[in-house]
């Protein structure tokens, strides 16, 4: 490397493929390591945190030195490529490192992944899942050590048969247990983990989705647990959900009535099933679903893959990479999930199109977790017949329609304070706009919400 070229390198300053360090110590082999984890990198010896070039004072047996102290630190065994240069006079160390291909690699036991421009202790569950994709595999791919044949239901294989052969020209005609060996699901006499998820027999701790309703965040109404097999779980988890949100008809001339959910059921459905296939099934967590008066929480153990980020995932700024390959791709076979890493963008335009805020997507813990809400997003736009209406409305009701649009539970005192007037003068307000067939009040008047009515919309 040239002294210009080492400097506009330098210049970039530190980042997820480059460190600098003012000697060779533990910590550069940690990075070395962080960076064969990841993507590949270089340190720079002989810079500064800054970007100062300090230089170096080397002899001929220096170079080899580090070189050997890095394969013998690390397991498996790296070997980088080393070489110096000068800047200004002063001797400046460049050590390079690829993504090795085989993951994760240690320091004493220790592994690190690069995150921005530093390293990050790798969890548990992340070095497991870096071996698994070292070998083009997954923890519900590998041999079930607990369960065998006699845990699965043969019916059930042959309904999920029948689902495959709905979309296809050439059906599967071979038994369950030969369509098990097809897809790796049954190897020689042991089933893998995916097998035991998908077709149980009876119920499971193992899959567990813990199911509520709750008037407060402290105050459950009613509650229910599902302990099924995965495509059994998506019905049963959406059935909950069905039970405790309110179902509208609109009137639109049509021979049939035209059904509203407080949600767009497609896009809830997607999110269950996100839930469902992507579950950290390792461990013994179990599945969470809230339903509240104005929102949905759906929680599952196990946050996102490595180096993925909630951004990436709204941008679509990423190869899916699925925690549980097996799962998955059975799902997909299934016809139940339609292909990898198009979900989201799909579930977000489904909220936006149904006039709704675009759900919030975070990871809590080391759990991920999925939250809609009825908020109805700022400019949210009115239908024809609302908008003839609305014109002619008074200043104080067209306020009290955009307070509701964008907060549907919120009081009257609240409303009165936000529109400056008395709480007796929104009454009078609201009972205008329930007369106009734009407003009515969904549920109780503590725990019920507001709902913004198309005209000739009545409730069922």
């Amino acid at each position: 490397m040239t002294p210009t070229e080492l400097k506009k390198l330098i210049k970039k300053g530190e980042s997820n493929s480059l460190e600098f360090k003012s000697n060779f110590s533990n910590e550069a082999i940690e990075t070395i390591a962080a960076f064969s984890n990841t993507h590949g990198g270089t340190v720079l010896l002989g810079v500064s945190d800054s970007g100062v070039v300090t230089g170096l004072s080397l002899t001929d047996e220096t170079a080899q030195q580090w070189f050997n102290e890095i394969k013998t630190k690390t397991t498996p065994s790296i070997t980088p490529d080393i070489e110096t240069a000068q800047v200004d006079g002063k001797t400046v160390t460049i050590i390079r490192v690829k993504e090795y291909p085989i993951k994760p690699v240690a320091v004493k036991g220790r592994y690190y992944k690069r995150v921005g421009n530093s390293n990050h202790l790798m969890r548990p569950d992340e070095v497991a899942q870096a071996h698994y994709k070292t070998f083009n595999s997954s923890w519900d791919y590998t041999i079930d050590p607990e369960h065998t044949l006699a845990d699965i239901s043969l019916t059930k294989v042959k309904k999920f048969i029948s689902r495959i052969n709905r979309g296809r020209k050439v059906k599967i005609k071979d038994s369950p247990l030969q369509v098990l060996k097809k897809f790796n699901l049954l190897r020689g006499k042991r089933i893998s983990r995916a097998c035991y998820l998908l077709f149980l027999k009876g119920e499971s701790l193992f899959t567990a989705v813990e199911l509520g309703r709750f008037q407060t965040p402290t105050l459950i109404k009613d509650g229910d647990r599902t302990k099924a097999d995965l495509f059994t779980q998506v019905d049963a988890v959406l059935d909950f959900i069905t039970k405790h949100i309110n179902k509208e008809y609109i009137i639109t001339g049509a021979p049939q009535r035209e059904e509203r959910w407080d949600y767009p059921l497609d896009a809830l459905r997607e999110i269950v099933i996100n839930s469902i296939v992507h579950r950290d099934y390792s461990g013994s967590t179990t599945g969470i679903v809230k339903v509240f008066d104005d929102k949905i929480q759906i929680y599952n153990s196990g946050k996102l893959p490595p180096g993925l980020t909630v951004p990436m995932l709204l941008r679509g700024d990423y190869t899916s990479t699925p925690r549980n390959v097996q799962v998955a791709d059975m799902f997909r076979e299934a016809g139940v999930i339609e292909r990898y890493g198009s979900g989201i963008g799909r579930i977000v335009d489904d909220f936006k199109a149904y006039g709704l805020a675009a759900p919030e997507f975070k990871e809590v813990g080391e759990s991920f977790m999925v939250t809609v809400s009825k908020t109805r997003p700022p400019g949210f736009h009115l239908n024809t017949i609302q908008k003839g209406l609305v014109e002619r409305l008074a200043e104080s009701q067209k306020k009290i329609l955009t307070l509701v649009q964008a907060k549907p539970n919120i009081s009257k005192k609240d409303l009165a304070a936000a529109v400056g007037i008395s709480t007796t003068a929104i009454d009078k307000n609201i009972s205008a706009l329930k007369a106009k067939g734009l407003l009515k009040r969904v549920g109780p008047d503590k725990g019920g919400h507001w709902a913004l009515l198309e005209a000739g919309r009545g409730k069922r």
